[in-house]
C-alpha cells in the first residue's frame, strides 16, 4: 500500500501522539479485507480507517523540524506531502472495500430517491404525483384545466350536436371577462369565440355614438355571417348579453343549437332591458345607486350611456369574486350604450321560440337578484334551469369550474329529436354544482 500506509503504526487502537520522524518504519501488520465467507462481512465497518486508526487529516498543519536532545535540527520533513499521501491511501482503501462488498453482494441498501420506492402512477387521467410535501397549486402547469374540474372523469364531447361556443358579455364588460371559461372549454376540446360588442372591450368605437341594438351587436352578426352552412353554435349570454342573444336568436335560428342565459336578461316580446330592470329598481336599489348617466349630447337630451361607480363594483357585481378579478374589471369595464337598453325586442315563436333555452341562476347576485331571475323564468320558461351555488353576478369569476360543468352538460344534451318525452319536461329542475 506504500510507505504512507505503513508509517501509521498500531498502538492498541489509539492514534499515535508522536511526531513523524525520518527513521525507517517498522514492519507493519498487513491490511486484510474480510473474507467473503466471513459471517461478519455484511457488518464490516466501511469507514476509511488504516489498521484500526482514523485519518490523520489535519494532524499536521505546518512544516516542522524535529530537534535532537541537544536542540539542533536534524532535517526538514515535508508534512504536507505526508498528509496528501494519507488522503490518497484513504481513497484507495475505500475503493477496495467498496469493490469487495460489491463482488460479495454485501453492499448496504442506500436510499437514493423516493421516486424509486414510491413510483408515480401511470394510469391515464391521473394527476402527476410528486415526492414534494408542498401542496400543489391550482395554477400548477402540470395540472390540466379539465383535471381542475373533475380529476376522476374525462369529459367526452364526441357526438355532441355542436362543439362551438359563442360567449357574449354583459353591459360594460368585454370578451376579457370570459378568460377562465374560454380556457376550460378549449382545454376540454371545444371551439370558443368570445366577442367584444361595439364600444366594449378593445373596440375603439365611441359608446356614446351607438344608437341601436343592431349596431351594438354588429360584431356578433359578423361571426354568424361567416359560419358555414349547416354549422350551429351554442350561444351564451350574460347580463345585458341576454337581450343580445335573444336578438340573434330571432335573426339566425338555423345557426343556433342552444341558447344559455347566465344571470341574464331573458326578455319576452315587446319588452326592453330597461323594462326588466325597472321591476326591481327603487330608490334604495344598489344598481340605481351605482349608475352614472352620461350625456354626450347635452343635459337637455336623453343620456347616451351609463357608467358604473367603480367603488361599488365589488358589492354589486363581484361580492364572491377574487380581488384580482375585481381589479381586472375595475380597469376594463366601459360605459354601457343607453339606446340598446331602451330598445324593445320583437320575438317570434317560429324563430326565437324554436331554439332550446337554458337558464343559469346565481343565488348571491346583487345586480340581477334571485326574485328578478325567477320572475323572468316564470314569464318565459326555458327548457331547464340550473343553479350555481354561491355565485355572484359574475360566475365566470366566482365559480368558473361550476359554470364550465353546466355548459359542458348543456352541450352534451342530445338533439331534440333524440330526446325522450321525460327529458324534455324537466322544467324547473334545479341542479346545484359544487365549487372547487
Amino acid at each position: 500500500m506504500g510507505n504512507a500506509l505503513g508509517c501509521i503504526t498500531p498502538d492498541d487502537g489509539k492514534a499515535s501522539t508522536k511526531r513523524a520522524s525520518t527513521r525507517p518504519c517498522p514492519p507493519q501488520r498487513p491490511l486484510t479485507l474480510p473474507s467473503s465467507n466471513s459471517a461478519s462481512s455484511s457488518s464490516f465497518n466501511t469507514t476509511p480507517f488504516f489498521n484500526g486508526r482514523p485519518s490523520f487529516f489535519s494532524s499536521f498543519t505546518k512544516k516542522k523540524k524535529k530537534k535532537n536532545e541537544g536542540g539542533s535540527p536534524l532535517r526538514s520533513v515535508d508534512l504536507d506531502d505526508h498528509e496528501s499521501s494519507v488522503i490518497q491511501e484513504q481513497a484507495i482503501t475505500a475503493a477496495l472495500l467498496f469493490r469487495h462488498h460489491q463482488r460479495n453482494g454485501s453492499l448496504p441498501n442506500f436510499i437514493r430517491s423516493t421516486s424509486v420506492i414510491h413510483p408515480t402512477s401511470k394510469k391515464q387521467g391521473d394527476v402527476p404525483r410528486s415526492s414534494s410535501t408542498r401542496p400543489r397549486s391550482m395554477s400548477d402547469p402540470m395540472i390540466k384545466p379539465h383535471q381542475l374540474v373533475n380529476t376522476h372523469q374525462v369529459v367526452k364531447i364526441d357526438g355532441v350536436e355542436t362543439d362551438h361556443f359563442v360567449l357574449v358579455h354583459g353591459g360594460g364588460f368585454g370578451a376579457w371577462c370570459w378568460y377562465k371559461t374560454m380556457t376550460l372549454l378549449e382545454e376540454t376540446g371545444f371551439k370558443v369565440d368570445a366577442v367584444d360588442l361595439t364600444g366594449s372591450g378593445v373596440s375603439s368605437f365611441d359608446t356614446n355614438s351607438i344608437t341601436s341594438l343592431a349596431q351594438y351587436v354588429k360584431p356578433l352578426t359578423d361571426i354568424f355571417d361567416k359560419l358555414e352552412d349547416g354549422k350551429k353554435v351554442i350561444l351564451v349570454g350574460h347580463d345585458f348579453g341576454g337581450a343580445c342573444i335573444s336578438f340573434m336568436m330571432e335573426l339566425y335560428p338555423s345557426k343556433i343549437a342552444k341558447a344559455v342565459f347566465v344571470a341574464a336578461a331573458m326578455l319576452t316580446t315587446g319588452q326592453s332591458t330597461l323594462d326588466m330592470f325597472s321591476q326591481q329598481m327603487d330608490s334604495n336599489d344598489p344598481m340605481r345607486q351605482a349608475q352614472i348617466f352620461l350625456y354626450a349630447n347635452g343635459n337637455n337630451n336623453p343620456p347616451t350611456a351609463v357608467d358604473m361607480d367603480k367603488t361599488l363594483l365589488r358589492d354589486l357585481f363581484f361580492n364572491q369574486s377574487s380581488a384580482k378579478d375585481v381589479a381586472l374589471a375595475s380597469v376594463s369595464m366601459r360605459p354601457i350604450p343607453f339606446a340598446p337598453v331602451l330598445e324593445k325586442l320583437s320575438l317570434s315563436d317560429m324563430n326565437y321560440g324554436s331554439i332550446r333555452r337554458y337558464y343559469i341562476k346565481t343565488p348571491e347576485d346583487c345586480a340581477i337578484t334571485i326574485p328578478l331571475q325567477e320572475a323572468m323564468i316564470k314569464s318565459n320558461p326555458p327548457e331547464k334551469v340550473f343553479q350555481l351555488k354561491g355565485s355572484d353576478h359574475a360566475p365566470f369569476f366566482s365559480r368558473p369550474q361550476g359554470l364550465h360543468k353546466v355548459l359542458v352538460e348543456i352541450a352534451q344534451i342530445p338533439p331534440r329529436q333524440a330526446c325522450s318525452s321525460s327529458s324534455t319536461t324537466e322544467l324547473g329542475h334545479l341542479l346545484e354544482h359544487a365549487t372547487f
